[in-house]
């Protein structure tokens, strides 16, 4: 077997193993494989097909045409019939029994006319034409030129299929790996959804267990206070002692409260008590609960209200509390002396009431974020001024459930803030339909005749400022520290009125009031819940038979007016 190619087409390649050339041409020969037994005839096929540029492989037998077609694939295979030993018909009957090379076309060349016989068999065998000796050159060379092109383009043809299947793989690697990285990001997020739903909650209830926690101490606090008060009597100083501490534990308590509130809106358990209600109403209130601070500080608060009447459809007591609280803000970030100004006006179908302050202001940052839970100013560290930073938060939260908005605006540090409310406004109340808030007064003391008072209470310090204050007041009374010895105290004592902390060890207070209940002697004896969580009424409280529900810290001026009604 000889192998030959034309000096000017070199055989170069730089394809890997089983990669057909891209675009096979100029760049690399095509390979033809001529076959005969008499190498003049090959000599001339050689140079007959010289211009085309293929890249020539010589076989002088059937065997070197079988070895080469093992070695690699050809554009075409230019065999002589008549051969030695096996003739080129059983050649090509071999050629076209293998599967790689079944395809390549076969020219067969002859030196003598075939019968129709012939032919067929030549046909059937896989060749694609005849060619008689002596040869057309320019007939070879057109045919081969086909052969040629076929090739080119299968090949091209191959390639392109390759590099389809490798894009088609790459895509395929890609798109698993896409989905691999969509797999652990989604569990990724849903881990971290959980974790921060599992940390949202467990801050919920925190802060509901620390406003709980907060109002006992507070509610011994409260009481001690006003034992305070009344053991004061004409005593200027024990008077000014107990005004700052009933001051202090009201805001305390406020706090404490706000807690709460944030808690039950977080986890959607707040509800409001619609009415139509009065914004002077409002108002006063919010002006009541934020006296003691604004007075304190030598503070004037200058209010600018329509001459006529507005009404909103609220809540009075969280309307009341948004604007205390917008109120209470304004009054610690401005100076001693100062001036706020609060006005309401009717713009459309909404009103807008307004807090105004020239106080330390709002930096342009933390102007966008003061309504997120704990958020507070740079200075609020070095002021002494801050509180828990979850005053504006509620406030934005609890006008937005009456349908409203609230919105602030500073020029920056040291010149002031402006806090407005937007409400929807109804029409007035009808004549018998006025509501609203009163504004909270102090009225003298109502006379409570003695009775006979058990107080159970689990903290010490708050049963003995109660057993105390109650004392002061007149009444007889005694106290159990849990529920056990509450009930062998009550069958001995017969109260007329119990003052029942629920929360008590060992036996819970539902369950001291239901037995209380029990007995005949306790039928119409007034049963007083005090409980540190905020619930005014639940169904309990209801079915162990309570009669009035308190929260702590217990405001003594409530308490003592709800045993005056009792009596």
């Amino acid at each position: 077997m000889k192998m030959s190619q034309t000096p000017s087409h070199p055989a170069t390649s730089d394809r890997g193993p089983g990669i057909p050339p891209l675009l096979p041409g100029s760049d690399e020969a095509v390979p033809i494989l001529l076959v005969d037994d008499q190498p003049a005839n090959l000599d001339a096929l050689e140079a007959t097909l010289a211009s085309t540029g293929c890249r020539f492989v010589l076989a002088r037998t059937a065997d070197e045409a079988l070895l080469a077609l093992l070695d690699q694939d050809f554009a075409a295979i230019v065999l002589d019939v008549m051969m030695p030993g096996m003739s080129g018909f059983d050649l090509a009957t071999m050629i076209k029994r293998r599967e790689r090379t079944r395809q390549v076309p076969i020219l067969f060349l002859t030196a003598r006319m075939l019968d129709k016989q012939d032919e067929l068999r030549g046909y059937s065998v896989g060749a694609v034409d005849y060619l008689t000796k002596p040869l057309d050159p320019q007939i070879l060379r057109s045919k081969v030129a086909v052969f040629v092109e076929l090739y080119r383009k299968r090949r091209a043809l191959s390639r392109m299929n390759l590099e389809l299947q490798r894009q088609i793989a790459e895509r395929q690697r890609m798109a698993e790996a896409l989905k691999r990285g969509n797999d652990e990001l989604e569990q990724r997020v849903s881990e971290r959804t959980v974790a921060l739903a599992e940390s949202a909650r467990r801050k919920d209830e925190f802060l509901a267990m620390l406003a709980h926690e907060l109002r006992n101490p507070l509610s011994a606090l409260r009481t001690a206070s006003e034992a305070l008060r009344l053991k004061g009597g004409d005593n200027a100083d024990l008077q000014s002692l107990s005004g700052v501490f009933a001051r202090q534990i009201r805001q305390l308590t406020r706090l404490t409260s706000d807690l709460l509130d944030v808690s039950r809106i977080t986890r959607d358990k707040l509800t409001l008590q619609r009415t139509r209600v009065a914004i002077r109403d409002i108002v006063e209130s919010a002006l009541e609960t934020v006296r003691p601070l604004v007075e304190k500080r030598d503070q004037t608060v200058n209010v600018l209200l329509p001459a006529e009447p507005v009404y909103v459809d609220g809540d009075p007591a969280r309307l009341a509390q948004v604007l205390g609280n917008l109120l209470d803000n304004a009054s610690r970030y401005s100076a001693e002396g100062a001036r706020i100004d609060l006005s309401a006006v009717v713009s459309g179908p909404h009103v807008l009431i307004k807090v105004i302050d020239k106080g330390a202001g709002i930096e342009r940052e933390l102007l966008g974020r003061i309504f997120e839970l704990f958020v507070q100013g740079r200075e609020v560290s070095h002021t002494g001024h801050g509180g828990l930073g979850i005053g504006l938060p509620l406030a934005r939260r609890l006008t937005e459930m009456h349908g409203g908005t609230l919105s602030a605006f500073s020029a920056g540090p040291g010149r002031g803030a402006e806090f407005v409310i937007q409400l929807n406004t109804v029409g007035p109340a009808g004549e018998h339909g006025k509501t609203g808030i009163a504004a909270e007064t102090k009225p003298a003391p109502v006379p409570i005749p003695s009775q006979r008072v058990l107080i159970i209470e689990d903290n010490r310090d708050t049963a003995s400022m109660m057993d105390l204050m109650l004392q002061e007041w007149g009444q007889e009374t005694r106290v159990a520290h849990d529920g056990n010895a509450a009930l062998q105290i009550a069958e001995d004592f017969r109260p007329q009125v119990v003052l029942l902390d629920l929360g008590l060890p060992t036996l819970h207070g539902y369950e001291v009031a239901r037995r209380l209940r029990q007995q005949s002697w306790a039928q119409k004896t007034f049963l007083v819940a005090i409980t540190g969580w905020g619930r005014e009424h639940d169904r309990q409280s209801e079915a162990a038979g309570i009669d009035v529900r308190l929260l702590k810290p217990v405001d003594p001026d409530q308490l003592r007016a709800v045993l005056a009604n009792r009596a």
